[in-house]
Formats: structure tokens, C-alpha cells, sequence
């Protein structure tokens, strides 16, 4: 999936279309329950979302590091795996879905890194305040806070009095109010699928999502 280079310094409309035609691709299937996601589009969509978990600051500086890193995982297994189903067999077959570092456990931590910007941005799309703290917040607390031990959620909390405000993100995404609003909107339909796609794999391998 190529990047349109008159898109340069629009991370907001990159995420946007990228997701889009993820979506597009996996609704032109036959049904969800047989569709096919390459590991290789997925992770360069993927890829794109690090720049806003960067625009957010210290509060989720965990966050990016941790998303960054299994985007990058699965960049590379892309180069000898093609499909997300293909992937996941792989490391059924080798027993080690859930060790630390396999590409399988390394989807679920994306996925969820996928999911928080959703509730995040449906989040700032229901509110009017300048402030991120109660969005980030409450995307934070819904996502990633049953997964992390105290220490880090106390962390987290004490780093979202460092975000910056909405006017100040949009600035750094180089958008105005009604193209942000636009571009979520179009990220928050499109990753829906994708997301449930992701959650299917899974659930449908008895491997629960909650781990």
C-alpha cells in the first residue's frame, strides 16, 4: 500500500485512507468468516497510528514504544508470511502463541493499540472541550488498564496531565476541526471491521482475546 507522497505531514489522513482500504479489502470478500488479511498491509497501516501515539506525549510514550515494536514484528514477518490465518497456524503449530514475543501475541497487543485510538477519537468526537485528559482517559481505562499492573497505570494517569490539548494535537496533524472530525470518523468505521476480523482469528481458535 503505497503512500501518497502529497500526503507528506497529514499522519491523521494517512491513518485515515490506510485503514479504509484495509476495510474495503476485507468487505470485497465473501464473508468476514472467510476472508483474508495480509500480514504485510495490515502492519504498514499499522504503522501509521505511531505518529498520533507520539502527538500524545508521555502519558502514552509505553504505549508507542510497545505498538512500535510489534508493527515492527510483524513488518518483517511479512517478508516470509502472508496472511494474518497463516501466521496465527504458524505459531499454533510451534506451541507459542502466548509467549512473550511470538507474532501472534505481538497482533493482539497491536490490535488493542488499534482499539484505544478508536475509543479515543469516538471519544473526542463526542465531546466540545479543548482538554484530551477525559477522551485519552477513558480510552486508556476501557483498552489497555486491565492488562497493566498499578505501577504503570499510575504512570499513565500522572503523564495525562502532560497532553496537549485538542487544539494543540491538531496543530501537530496538521488539520483543522472539520477535517479531524472527517478523518476519525473514516478511521473509527473502517478499523471496526478490522478489529472484529482480528478478535474472530482469535476467538475462533479458542484463544480468548483477554490475555
Amino acid at each position: 500500500m503505497a503512500i501518497n507522497p502529497h500526503m507528506e505531514g497529514k499522519p491523521l489522513r494517512q491513518m485515515s485512507e490506510a485503514f479504509k482500504a484495509l476495510s474495503d479489502s476485507l468487505n470485497s470478500q465473501n464473508s468476514l468468516d472467510e476472508a483474508h488479511l495480509g500480514v504485510g498491509p495490515f502492519s504498514q497501516a499499522c504503522s501509521l497510528v505511531s505518529p498520533l501515539f507520539r502527538c500524545l506525549g508521555i502519558a502514552f510514550k509505553f504505549a508507542e514504544m510497545d505498538y512500535v515494536a510489534k508493527v515492527d514484528d510483524l513488518a518483517e514477518t511479512s517478508k516470509s508470511v502472508a496472511t494474518l490465518q497463516v501466521m496465527m497456524e504458524r505459531d499454533i503449530e510451534a506451541n507459542c502463541v502466548r509467549k512473550a514475543g511470538s507474532h501472534t501475541r505481538n497482533l493482539l497487543r497491536v490490535k488493542r493499540g488499534l482499539d484505544m485510538v478508536k475509543v479515543l477519537f469516538e471519544q473526542i468526537l463526542s465531546s466540545n472541550g479543548n482538554s484530551l485528559k477525559d477522551p485519552a482517559s477513558t480510552a486508556y481505562a476501557q483498552v489497555f488498564a486491565p492488562y497493566h499492573a498499578w505501577a504503570i497505570r499510575k504512570a499513565v494517569a500522572a503523564g495525562m496531565y502532560a497532553l496537549p490539548t485538542r487544539a494543540q494535537l491538531l496543530k501537530k496533524l496538521n488539520e483543522d476541526e472539520i477535517s479531524a472530525k472527517t478523518k476519525m470518523q473514516i478511521y473509527i468505521d473502517s478499523v471496526a471491521p478490522i478489529i472484529l476480523y482480528v478478535d474472530k482469528l482469535f476467538t475462533s481458535r479458542d484463544l480468548g482475546i483477554d490475555w
